[in-house]
């Protein structure tokens, strides 16, 4: 009976057991599970960290720079460099021996509350003066009168690009963001292609688009196409091309917004990884958390509020290629941007253009 007793007895621990056997593998399975999703999203945000370059603006300028704007405005200086070599190597007709210009440069200018934003275009045509600058092997590069703005990147990097900029404008760059060809063409793609219309054809040009007035669907490598088109486009000039820029621009940041890419995780991993791959920011923002909070604060800013404006321009007395800023509107330009105030109708006037 005793005997009985014994084995009713450890037949009614058995279940307890099973149960606590259960339990203990239940929670190393969950802690396994923490682990990989631990070590999957530290890999996710290394490899997206370990994308972005990054130039220490204060000391590859030092001092000579404008004071800080007091109020919460902000000033970002965005460059697209036309480099040809590595990853971009295939793009745009091929590498041409390692060089790279700032094609396209656009100072964004967002005031404090960060519901709107203006965005100038600077023609890389532009003759400017180059301050004198810190190469980036170290070695100290001249003052010079009278450069086309596009060569500056290409002798001495961005860092002289936002002192340049700094100095015609004295208005300080909070930020600067560079994007080349690839990033360019992979962060199209990860949208899945942006829509632009067009009211006048593009007939191909060193280019080879080709699109005819309407509404199109452009994918990565047309997408390049279209904001680096010159000739074929009205009158074949480098301030024709500005125009198709902005609208480009506009449009990216209308299809992101349609999108709801911040709402998806999938999709917001891949325009990260698409956009970071090639992308150069100053220091500040130059690491992953610093852009995603500053990307963040910019979600008040909408395309449809978006004012685009170029730096008003005239042909160059001595060089008919060659523009220069145009005055008073050059100054009442930046100065409306230093004080944060209105622009000026006439400060939005190129004589260049006839508008």
């Amino acid at each position: 009976m005793t005997e009985q007793t014994g084995t009713s007895r450890r037949r009614r621990k058995a279940p307890k057991s099973r149960a606590r056997r259960a339990l203990t593998i239940a929670l190393v399975s969950l802690g396994v599970l923490v682990v990989v999703v631990a070590g999957a999203g530290w890999w996710l945000f290394s490899h997206l960290n370990g994308n972005l370059d990054s130039v220490d603006l204060d000391k590859a300028i030092g001092d000579n720079r404008p004071a800080k704007v007091a109020t919460g405005a902000q000033n970002i200086l965005v460059l697209g460099s036309d480099s040809r070599s590595g990853a971009n190597a295939e793009l745009d007709h091929g590498d041409v021996g390692g060089t790279a210009r700032s094609d396209t440069a656009m100072l964004m200018h967002i005031p404090e509350g960060r519901a709107k934003a203006t965005a100038v275009s600077i023609p890389r045509d532009t003759l400017v003066t180059r301050p004198e600058c810190r190469k980036e092997d170290g070695s100290t590069l001249p003052s010079k009168k009278r450069v086309m703005f596009n060569s500056i990147y290409t002798v001495a990097g961005p860092a002289c690009v936002v002192n340049t900029v700094e100095q015609m404008s004295n208005v300080r760059i909070d930020h600067f963001v560079e994007v080349d060809f690839a990033g360019f063409k992979g962060l199209v793609d990860a949208l899945g292609g942006v829509n632009v219309t067009i009211d006048e054809p593009i007939n191909g040009g060193k280019g080879g688009l080709r699109l005819e007035p309407g509404t199109h669907k452009l994918d990565g490598t047309d997408s390049l196409k279209f904001v680096r088109t010159r000739y074929g486009y009205k009158d074949g000039s480098d301030l024709g091309r500005i125009g198709l820029q902005q609208q480009f621009m506009l449009a990216m940041l209308t299809e992101i917004k349609n999108q709801n890419a911040f709402g998806n995780p999938t999709r917001l991993y891949k325009l990260a990884d698409a956009g970071t791959k090639s992308l150069t920011t100053d220091s500040e923002l130059g690491s992953l958390t610093a852009l995603a909070d500053f990307a963040k604060s910019m979600k008040g800013v909408d395309a449809n509020t978006m004012e685009t404006i170029m730096l008003p321009v005239e042909y160059d007395k001595v060089d008919k290629n060659r523009v220069v800023a145009a005055q008073p509107q050059a100054d009442q330009l930046w100065e409306a941007i230093r004080n944060d105030t209105a622009i000026p109708a006439a400060a939005k006037k190129s004589p260049a253009t006839g508008g």
